[in-house]
């Protein structure tokens, strides 16, 4: 089992993603450069958050060109594990790897902070570990994380249970105030029909251990873990 993080020019957390592989979750993991034309040997990709390209044009435009997106779209069309955190999933969507998109916050403002997220679907390899309904305390750091997606779309997405996460209150509520961003549904985070790409705006990278303020987001590497060792059986 060996997980690939891909490293884009801008991108900077890569390194955080690497550390929750490597030493929290304990997992063979490695680097991919984004000139890479191959993603052969590995079983998870991950595309970290950051300002891929310096998110000219818009963020993830360019990104999406890299020659490394090729062989990503390749691994996630045969069933491979693919998981894009926020700069990652506005990549995905640009790519055309999940739907809709992600445009300017609501307000503007760039939104740094920890916030709930309600697990909406536990099938998918990236949610088998929890429970539905579980909250998780997990931050978000995002200028652009106001997910939009046309009405047949939105409709779509909800009927096949492709919601994977939505922002929500203490006290497991979706309300207007929970939503940091403006995005529909208080859509946190999704997969593709396939189940197998997952993108969400908060970061689990940056909540794989107590001592960061919550331990919660090491239990989606986890379950990806989990996804694998039971598809090798």
């Amino acid at each position: 089992m060996k997980f690939g993080v891909v490293v884009i020019p801008g991108c900077y957390c890569d390194h955080d993603c690497y550390y929750a592989i490597e030493s929290v979750i304990r997992k063979p993991v490695e680097f991919i450069w984004h000139q890479e034309t191959s993603v052969k040997g590995f079983d998870a990709i991950i595309l970290p958050g950051g300002f891929a390209y310096g998110d000219y044009l818009r963020t993830g435009a360019l990104a999406k060109f890299s020659p490394v997106m090729g062989a990503i779209r390749d691994f996630a069309q045969k069933g491979g594990l693919v998981f894009g955190i926020c700069n990652g999933f506005q990549i995905l969507t640009e790519a055309g790897l999940l739907p809709g998109a992600l445009m300017r916050n609501i307000g503007t403002k760039y939104v740094c902070k920890f916030l709930h997220l309600r697990t909406e679907t536990v099938d998918t390899p990236f949610t088998n570990l929890l429970t539905k309904g579980r909250l998780l305390y997990i931050p978000i750091g995002h200028g652009e994380g106001n997910y939009y997606a046309d009405a047949d779309t939105l409709k779509r997405i909800e009927d096949n249970n492709q919601v994977v996460f939505r922002y929500v209150d203490a006290g497991g509520h979706a309300t207007p105030e929970a939503n940091p961003n403006g995005s529909l549904h208080n859509i946190a985070g999704i997969v593709n029909e396939g189940r197998n790409v997952l993108g969400m705006m908060p970061h689990p990278d940056r909540s794989s251990e107590s001592i960061l303020g919550s331990a919660d987001g090491k239990l989606i590497f986890e379950s990806m873990v989990n996804a694998l060792v039971g598809s090798s059986r």
